[in-house]
């Protein structure tokens, strides 16, 4: 019969190992039992890693068997604990998180992966705010570009040939001038002083801050009253063709036809009222001057104000491709009045009704058609071209 501390191996009932333990343990170094508090080696509880292990940390109840202490000797009993303490975190710890290190010192940790709140924070691709274009949003690039509004009942004119005609025009009502310093030196060639009014040295950006930078202003702006429309009546008694817009809205287009019926000597440009652009500085520039010297009025009604032309002895002619050629030889004894309509729609069906006849330009057929302030220029040379 076996006494009850046998040091035979397999022996675990007792608290701890004996001094002939399988694996030649030191019985001073054993671990502290596991079945409650110094069953075994009454030795231990003279160590002060010993009581403070009994006192400060509860050990489990379950055998000596399922300990996770190693039975090698104590360097490897105490890595066995390094390893058992670093390991032993709850399974969700995030990755990277090791054990103490066997080969590493007591109490040096190995350099791990940095935690999570160390890690370099990830690039997220997070919408941007939304940002205006320049020039287009709110704010002041888009107050910058935009023309300071006129006093009402004036309009702002620009460019030197609009402005220095403008001048020379005795039935203008000036306002106010700005010039730059090169700009002065060009309207005083055009039109030398005394002027009707002293002009203001200015800057080109204190220009476009008031015209707007889309505004081709050359340097030279002038506030002034728009002229004062003639009646059908006074229009007629001056010489020359007479030239009808239907519907032709292009402030640049109406401009560029007044530059050419300026070139021909046309009397008068009749437009409709609802449908035509007003006097602005975009239409004086591209008239170039022409503003000053074409009457410009505007008729609510372009049948009844054709039927009042034909009245007053004018042959009126529709320019639409479906007509014959025009030949300004056959109309060398007749006063014409030429009637355009809008680029692609051309005349309207009752304008077209009301003209005496309809006439078209020729031209190669790889072009369907003419640009209106073109077709405008070629008809009334063809019309000046009598014989």
């Amino acid at each position: 019969m076996k006494p009850p501390h046998d040091k035979g191996p397999g022996n675990r009932s007792g608290g701890n190992r004996s001094d002939g333990g399988p694996r030649g343990r030191a019985p001073d170094r054993a671990g502290p039992s596991r079945n409650g508090p110094d069953r075994g080696n009454p030795s231990r509880g003279d160590s002060p890693r010993a009581a403070s292990s009994r006192t400060d940390s509860p050990r489990s109840d379950s055998p000596r068997s399922d300990s996770p202490r190693g039975d090698s000797p104590r360097g490897g009993q105490d890595k066995g604990r390094q390893a058992f303490r670093g390991s032993a975190k709850p399974s969700g710890a995030p990755r990277g998180e090791s054990a103490r290190s066997a080969d590493a010192p007591r109490g040096e940790r190995l350099s791990l992966a940095p935690r999570p709140q160390e890690r370099a924070p990830e690039r997220t691709h997070e919408p941007r705010a939304f940002q205006p274009p320049r020039g287009r949003g709110p704010g002041p690039v888009h107050q910058d570009r935009r023309a300071t509004e006129a006093p009402k009942g004036t309009v702002w004119l620009y460019g030197i040939h609009a402005v220095t005609a403008a001048l020379a025009n005795p039935a203008r009502r000036l306002r106010r001038l700005l010039l730059t310093e090169d700009a002065e030196t060009s309207v005083l060639n055009g039109f030398p002083q005394p002027w009707p009014m002293q002009a203001e040295r200015v800057d080109r950006p204190k220009l476009d801050h008031i015209l707007g930078r889309d505004a081709v202003h050359q340097g030279a702006a002038l506030l002034t009253d728009p002229l004062t429309p003639p009646s059908l009546a006074q229009a007629l008694e001056r010489p020359g063709p007479v030239l009808v817009l239907d519907q032709v809205t292009d402030p640049r287009n109406v401009g560029a036809i007044m530059r050419s019926a300026a070139a021909f000597g046309v009397a008068a440009i009749i437009a409709q009222e609802r449908n035509a652009p007003d006097e602005t500085g975009a239409l004086a520039k591209a008239a170039s001057g022409a503003l000053e010297k074409v009457p410009f009025f505007k008729a609510v009604n372009i049948s009844r104000t054709l039927v009042a032309l034909k009245a007053a002895g004018l042959w009126c002619i529709g320019l639409d491709a479906s007509g014959a050629p025009l030949s300004g030889t056959a109309l060398s004894d007749r006063r014409i009045a030429l009637v355009l309509g809008a680029e692609g729609e051309g005349l309207r069906r009752l304008t077209r009704e009301t003209c005496d006849e309809l006439a078209g330009i020729g031209q190669s057929l790889a072009m369907e058609s003419l640009n209106v302030s073109a077709a405008a220029a070629i008809a009334l040379y063809e019309v000046s071209r009598k014989a």
